[in-house]
C-alpha cells in the first residue's frame, strides 16, 4: 500500500487511523460498493462532496454514502444563499483529488468543511484516503479537529 498525502498528514499530526483497501468499482460512484466490500455499515462510510457557494466559494461536506446532501441546509450552514455541486472537471484543479478519491484531508487549500452530525454516533468512520479504492478509518472527532470541520445536519430527511 502506498502512503497517500492524507495518510502522511495524519501521521505528522499524530492522529491514529487504519486503512482498508478495496477493488474500486467505476460503475458505483455512490460509495455503497466500498461499504459493502469493506464490511462497514453504509452509515459509517462518508463521502466527500465539494460544492460552490455563491458567497464563500468552495465548501466541503462529508456525509454518509447512503444519504443525499440537502443543498438548502448546506447553503444555510455555510452562510450562502445557494450552493451547487462543483463540476467534476473542476475537482482535481481545486482540491488535488479526483472523483471517487476525494478526501477532506489534504486538499490544496483549506476550505470550510462540514461533517454530517451522524458521524458523532460512531467511534470510527471511514473516509477516502485520497485515492480510489482506499479508505481511512478514524475517529470522527479527530478528523473534524484536523480539518477544522463543524458537525452539523446537512442531509435530506
Amino acid at each position: 500500500m502506498v502512503k497517500t498525502n492524507a495518510m502522511r498528514l495524519l501521521d505528522a499530526a499524530g492522529i491514529k487511523y487504519s486503512t482498508k483497501e478495496y477493488e474500486y468499482d467505476e460503475s458505483d460512484l455512490s460509495g455503497h460498493h466500498a461499504a459493502e466490500v469493506l464490511g462497514i455499515p453504509a452509515e459509517q462510510v462518508f463521502k466527500t462532496l465539494v460544492t460552490k457557494g455563491d458567497k464563500t466559494g468552495p465548501v466541503v461536506f462529508c456525509i454518509p454514502v447512503d444519504e443525499e446532501l440537502d443543498l438548502k441546509k448546506a447553503a444555510t450552514v455555510s452562510k450562502n444563499k445557494k450552493v451547487e455541486m462543483l463540476h467534476v472537471k473542476d475537482l482535481l484543479g481545486l482540491t488535488g483529488y479526483i472523483r471517487g478519491g476525494c478526501s477532506p484531508i489534504g486538499m490544496k487549500k483549506k476550505f470550510p468543511t462540514f461533517i454530517d452530525e451522524s458521524a458523532i454516533l460512531f467511534d470510527e468512520i471511514s473516509i477516502s484516503a485520497g485515492v480510489r479504492g482506499c479508505q481511512i478509518i478514524a475517529n470522527p472527532e479527530d478528523i473534524a479537529k484536523y480539518v477544522d470541520a463543524e458537525f452539523i445536519e446537512v442531509t435530506k430527511q
